[in-house]
């Protein structure tokens, strides 16, 4: 994977900010955010991909941002503190997580280069999770940007290790309401697994078949298939459709009970891809 294949770019004024995914561990992605000069990255997992980067771009980090506990999410945060005094470091109300110094919940506001995320409480693949949004400028290609780590996947969504469906179905449809152009910017590439288990539920869905093909093409050339678009998600990612009759009629044929709500739904397709 190559990072330079990807790289969003988002303005204040004259000053452009870019958006880089930079690969690390098997499948995950630590996305940086930066301009010229300067640079905050997102659930930094492993210290080193993100110091390379650092020495190759010439840029100096000045923040941190995380959105849960996971160790492939925070273990590079004491020594990038270590390496870089003074950092800014964003991260969820859990004292398990060292090294944060400013703790942020659902409305609070973090600046990054002249842009702000606002923080939305996401929890469900674990209870501490939260997400960065920052919404778009004037300049048409100037695209609204969710941090959502483990929550929303492109294809797919996160294992509910400690919350539960209704946690994990209140998150995704707050994440529903933002604009459809929001870029997502999820935390690993699981897009062609997540698409086969998607097919499975929905065969039949023409822009799944489209997907398919384009995730298919870009893994061939090893190019990473983030981000995908909220837009996208809700034509073709079964967790964002549990209210969708030909998702809810595949959970129903594997449920021994009447699925009376989306969380329920939600809840038996999350066990079907457990195990797909």
């Amino acid at each position: 994977m190559r990072n330079k294949h990807v790289q969003l770019m988002i303005s204040k004024g004259h000053h452009t900010v870019q958006i880089t995914p930079i690969p690390a561990f098997t499948d995950n992605y630590i996305w940086a955010v930066h301009d010229n000069t300067s640079c905050f990255v997102v659930d930094p997992g492993d210290a080193c991909p993100v110091l390379q980067f650092l020495r190759e771009k010439g840029l100096s980090l000045r923040g941190l941002l995380i959105t849960h506990h996971h160790y492939d999410h925070t273990g590079g945060i004491l020594p990038l503190s270590q390496q870089y005094s003074a950092l800014s470091i964003y991260g969820p109300y859990n004292d398990a997580i060292s090294g944060i110094t400013h703790r942020v919940k659902q409305g609070d506001a973090v600046p990054v280069l002249g842009k702000t995320f606002h923080v939305m409480d996401t929890p469900g693949h674990t209870l501490d999770h939260i997400a960065y949004f920052a919404n778009g400028g004037e300049n048409t290609d100037d695209k609204p940007i969710l941090f959502c780590g483990d929550t929303l996947f492109s294809g797919g969504c996160g294992r509910l290790f400690e919350g539960t469906p209704q946690q994990m179905q209140a998150s995704l449809d707050q994440l529903a309401t933002l604009p459809d152009d929001t870029q997502i910017c999820c935390a690993h590439e699981y897009t062609e697994a997540n698409l086969a288990f998607a097919r499975s539920v929905e065969p039949d869905n023409q822009a799944l078949k489209a997907r398919v093909n384009d995730v298919v093409s870009l893994r061939q050339q090893h190019r990473p298939t983030l981000p995908s678009t909220l837009l996208t998600e809700k034509q073709s990612n079964p967790f964002m459709r549990s209210r969708v009759k030909t998702v809810v009629h595949h959970a129903q044929k594997h449920s021994d009970n009447p699925l009376s709500s989306p969380s329920a739904v939600l809840r038996t397709i999350r066990q079907l891809k457990d195990s797909f």
